[in-house]
C-alpha cells in the first residue's frame, strides 16, 4: 500500500529562497499503486534531475531558475521522498531507475538529458545501463560506482552523513552538514545550513524510507557495466568531497566511454549548491554540445 503524503508546507529553503511559483507539480503513476512527483519549470529540451538520500525536489532550489532558463526541468521526488508515495522497503537501485525511465517514458517520451548528484547519480547510472534509449544525455554529479571498486569514505565521515547518535531529524541534518558542505564555505553560509536543517524539521523522511534508500546506496555496483553507457557523459566532482572522495568522479571518467570530467576545486559534497553558477555552466556546454552533435 502506496503512502501519500499532504502537500508540505512553502517554508522558504535556502536563505529565503523559495521555488519558483510559475513551476508545476504532476504525478506519474510508476507502478500499480505509486505515484511519483515530478515539478516541472522551464521550458525547452527536457532536463530530469534526480536528488540524492533523502531530499527531494528542493536540492536543486539554487539551480533551477538558471537551469530553467535553458531545459524544461523535470525534477523527481524520488520513491518514498517528498511528495511521492512510499512503498515497503527493500528498495534497489533497478527499481529506483525504472521508476525514473516511467516518468522520462510519460513526460519525454523521446527521451531526456539526465543530471543526477550523489544517490541520484547511482539511479541515473543505472537508467542509462537499463533504459539507454531514454537518456540522450548525462551528468553524474558527486557520485561513484559502488562495489569493489568504490574509493571509500573515512567511516568517521560516513557516521557523520548519517547523523551520528542524533534521532531527532533536525538534529541529525545538523550533523550531517559537518560532511555535506566544504569546511570554510559551510562556515561562511550558516543560513544555509539553518534552513536546511528547518527544512529536515519540518519535512522528515518518512520511516523506514531513509533505511531503504541507505540499503540501495550499499548495494550499488556498476563497476563492470559502466563501458555499456551509451549516452554522452560528463562527470563533475568537487575535490574537498569527503562523502563521495573524488576517486570516484575518476574512476566513472575512466570506464565510461568517451566521459568527460571537469573537478570543482575546493567544493564539497554539495558543489552544486556551493557553486551554482560553475554547475549551470558546466551542463550548458555539456548539453549543448550533445545537441549540436546529435542535430
Amino acid at each position: 500500500m502506496a503512502f501519500r503524503p499532504e502537500r508540505p508546507d512553502r517554508h522558504p529553503y535556502h536563505g529565503g529562497m523559495e521555488w519558483p511559483k510559475d513551476g508545476s507539480t504532476q504525478k506519474v503513476d510508476v507502478a500499480a499503486g505509486v505515484r511519483l512527483a515530478v515539478h516541472q519549470v522551464g521550458e525547452g529540451p527536457p532536463l530530469l534531475l534526480i536528488p540524492g538520500l533523502g531530499t527531494d525536489h528542493h536540492a536543486f532550489l539554487w539551480n533551477i531558475r538558471d537551469l530553467s532558463q535553458h531545459w524544461r526541468c523535470l525534477v523527481l521526488d524520488q520513491r518514498g521522498i517528498g511528495l511521492s508515495d512510499a512503498t515497503p522497503g527493500p528498495y534497489d537501485m533497478a527499481l529506483l531507475a525504472d521508476d525514473a525511465a516511467r516518468v522520462i517514458e510519460r513526460l519525454a517520451p523521446s527521451g531526456a538529458f539526465v543530471f543526477g548528484v550523489s544517490m541520484g547519480g547511482m539511479v541515473a547510472q543505472h537508467l542509462a545501463i537499463r533504459h539507454p534509449k531514454l537518456v540522450a544525455a548525462l551528468v553524474l554529479g558527486c557520485t561513484g560506482p559502488g562495489g569493489s571498486l568504490a574509493v571509500r569514505a573515512d567511516p568517521a565521515d560516513t557516521r557523520l552523513l548519517l547523523g551520528g547518535d542524533a534521532r531527532d531529524p533536525a538534529l541529525a541534518y545538523r550533523v550531517a552538514c559537518q560532511v555535506l558542505y566544504e569546511r570554510r564555505w559551510r562556515e561562511e553560509h550558516p543560513e544555509v545550513v539553518e534552513d536546511a536543517v528547518h527544512w529536515r524539521a519540518t519535512h522528515p523522511v518518512r520511516p523506514g524510507v531513509f533505511a531503504a534508500h541507505w540499503e540501495a546506496i550499499r548495494h550499488h555496483d556498476t563497476g563492470d557495466r559502466l563501458p555499456e553507457i551509451q549516452a554522452p557523459t560528463l562527470v563533475l566532482h568537487g575535490t574537498a568531497d569527503v562523502v563521495m572522495p573524488p576517486g570516484n568522479g575518476a574512476l566513472l571518467q575512466e570506464r565510461i566511454p568517451g566521459a568527460r570530467l571537469h573537478w570543482l576545486p575546493g567544493r564539497g559534497h554539495m558543489f552544486f549548491q556551493e557553486d551554482p553558477a560553475a554547475t549551470v555552466r558546466w551542463l550548458q556546454e555539456h548539453l549543448r554540445l550533445v545537441a549540436a552533435h546529435s542535430g
